[in-house]
């Protein structure tokens, strides 16, 4: 199925859209609820994996239709770096035990940074800082 958007400023918003939703749903029905922790440790870490990689591939589908290679190229480096560190983590958590309270805290961390908004509006900002700044130097 293809989407068309009517211009690069509805793609992105639209990717917005999904990963707020996406972000907002993981906390309403998993994250905040008081029986989480009836779920067992290892479908937990699967449920936040699954959440990560959707938003991963939102925002590689969004960015992606935006033409910015170096947008794409921090993206996929920021998500697949931490993505790579918690997924050892939980490897570590699933083959050996249970990990210390720090580094579970340091992967909540980098979990919660990864399917929060906050990066994919950063990089918006960022894009559009850097058209305006090339659009103002090629003017002079």
């Amino acid at each position: 199925m293809k989407i068309h958007y009517k211009t690069k400023r509805h793609q992105y918003l639209a990717g917005l859209i999904i990963i707020i939703l996406i972000y907002g749903l993981f906390y309403i029905l998993f994250a905040d609820r008081p029986d989480t922790l009836l779920i067992p440790r290892k479908w937990r870490h699967v449920i936040k994996f699954c959440t990560t990689c959707m938003v991963y591939l939102m925002g590689t589908y969004h960015l992606g239709k935006q033409k910015n290679n170096w947008m794409l190229c921090l993206w996929h480096l920021v998500h697949i770096s931490l993505l790579s560190t918690i997924t050892c983590i939980g490897i570590y958590d699933w083959i050996f035990g249970m990990v210390s309270y720090h580094v579970k805290e340091i992967a909540a961390s980098m979990q919660e940074f990864l399917i929060s908004p906050m990066l994919y509006i950063a990089m918006g900002i960022l894009n559009q800082r850097l058209v305006l700044n090339l659009q103002k130097s090629s003017v002079k």
